[in-house]
Parts: structure tokens; C-alpha cells; sequence
């Protein structure tokens, strides 16, 4: 599965949602898994979009046929757009799926990670950060994802901003060190989006 991150500023934003609501058109797209997003709790005006796709070659032949007509609705609406494709590498949690509507927050982490260290971050990721998260009530699905250049994506879905902020306070730092997080991580940006329903495809 191919997973597309987008972020972007929006500068208009009801235009930003007409346009958002017209992605409902991928719904015939061939390889087309699902797609949602929403409102950074954070940063005023960054939205962020998720989209799934079962392979490479059905997003590569989406992008030349249909998307362009797609996007143009929300041409103008947004600006400083950052488009990341990940492939998906294993679960966080137990199957996962590219749904949106039982979940109220996407917690979004994008780590560069020291070439030597990849290895040992990937493991980690599976034998110590995702048993916990998978632990925490609250914690819906979730997956971990690679790009080329040692780049990592970790997305995961909660039910509410209650159940993340629990799991926050009480465990990262712990986490952290047993993982040897600040050895793996050249960078690490993250975000939580509130998701927006008429967003979901």
C-alpha cells in the first residue's frame, strides 16, 4: 500500500473546503484505498490529508488521467504544499485500514532518521513503541511507513484528544529512552489533526 501525505497553509478557507469536498470523484479511481484529513490542532490554518492507494502503479496512472482535473477546485485556496508518498510497511496495532469514521484525531510522525541507525529504528518501532501505543485505550489503528532516503512516517488514530493526551504524559519520555530515540532521529516533525468529517472518501 502507498501512503500520501500532503500539508499545505491554507489561505481561503471555505474555497479550501468546497474544493476538499470534490475529492469525493476518487471513488472510481482504480487502487484507490480511502482518504481523509483535517485541521492541525497547532498550527493555525495547516491542513493535512491523508490518501491510500494499493500500489504504486494505480496512483503513478491516477496522477496522469485525473488528477489534475480533481485538484483544480482548490486551486488559489492554499499555499507552501508538501507532498510525502510512503510505502507501508507494517501495522501499529492490529489491521489496519484506511477508515476515518470512527476516529477524531490523527497524531502524525515524520522522522529522518541517521542512515546507520534505520535498522535499529525500525525495530524499535515494532518491539517497544508500538506494543505501548497498541496498549493505550483510546488508540483506534495506526501504521509505519518508509521512503527512500531513510525517511519514516508513524500515523495513528484516536478516538479522542483525551485518550492521546493520556497516553502522551504518561509514557513518551519512558518510551524514548528505552528505545533510544534521540540516537535513531536526525529530525522529527509531528503534528495532530482533527479530523474533518467531509473530508473522509
Amino acid at each position: 500500500m502507498l501512503v500520501k501525505w500532503i500539508r499545505c497553509t491554507v489561505v481561503d478557507r471555505r474555497g479550501f473546503e468546497r474544493g476538499q469536498r470534490k475529492w469525493a470523484g476518487l471513488l472510481g479511481e482504480p487502487g484507490f484505498r480511502g482518504q481523509g484529513g483535517g485541521w492541525s490542532r497547532g498550527r493555525q490554518g495547516v491542513a493535512h490529508i491523508f490518501s491510500f492507494w494499493e500500489s504504486r502503479s494505480f496512483y503513478d496512472s491516477f496522477m496522469a488521467r485525473s488528477h489534475d482535473r480533481l485538484a483544480t477546485a482548490q486551486s488559489g485556496t492554499y499555499k507552501d504544499m508538501q507532498v510525502r508518498l510512503f510505502d507501508y510497511r507494517f501495522d501499529v496495532k492490529t489491521g489496519f485500514e484506511p477508515r476515518f469514521t470512527d476516529a477524531d484525531l490523527v497524531r502524525v510522525a515524520h522522522c529522518r532518521v541517521h542512515e546507520e541507525r534505520a535498522e535499529h529504528f525500525t525495530l524499535m518501532q515494532e518491539k517497544v513503541w508500538n506494543p505501548a501505543m497498541a496498549g493505550s485505550p483510546g488508540m483506534i489503528r495506526g501504521l509505519f511507513g518508509e521512503a527512500p532516503g531513510h525517511e519514516f512516517l508513524v500515523l495513528s488514530m484516536w478516538r479522542s484528544a483525551a485518550e492521546h493526551g493520556k497516553y502522551r504524559t504518561e509514557r513518551v519520555e519512558r518510551l524514548a529512552l528505552r528505545a533510544q530515540t534521540e540516537a535513531d532521529i536526525a529530525a522529527l516533525t509531528g503534528d495532530i489533526v482533527e479530523l474533518e468529517t467531509t473530508w473522509t472518501v
